[in-house]
């Protein structure tokens, strides 16, 4: 049977409470909400990438990533994608940055996209994602 592994990149916080940023048990990766925190400066609180929904949904974006390559996946292995808005009227600009992103993958995962009020303050959008490696 194979151990769990925690997944926390150099460019992420410890987590604030117990849990973690990713899991990998097997060939199985679970990244946990990721929101558009910039890279973690020590001393320093955690900073959203920019006040728009571009800003924050590329920096979410690359925070899944980082979790990903280091837990040995690429967006290629991922199966599923959850999408967390806090405005129903950011769903259209939010699918036209998730094409230009994924434009270049060949099987796109399978997604759902939902609105959620619960965010911290400033917060626009959460993803998490689930891969499976070969």
């Amino acid at each position: 049977m194979s151990e769990k592994t925690a997944i926390t990149p150099s460019t992420h916080t410890a987590p604030p409470a117990k849990f973690s940023h990713g899991v990998r048990k097997g060939n199985i990766l679970q990244v946990a909400g990721q929101v558009g925190f910039l890279p973690a400066e020590e001393g320093k609180a955690p900073t959203p990438a920019g006040p728009t929904l571009r800003e924050q949904t590329l920096q979410t974006l690359a925070n899944v990533k980082a979790i990903l390559e280091e837990g040995g996946a690429s967006w290629d292995d991922v199966m599923m994608i959850r999408v967390y808005l806090t405005d129903t009227a950011h769903f259209a600009e939010m699918n036209e940055i998730y094409n230009e992103y994924f434009a270049d993958l060949t099987v796109a995962p399978a997604a759902r996209t939902t609105v959620y009020v619960g965010l911290p303050a400033g917060l626009l959008i959460e993803i998490d994602a689930l891969a499976v490696l070969d």
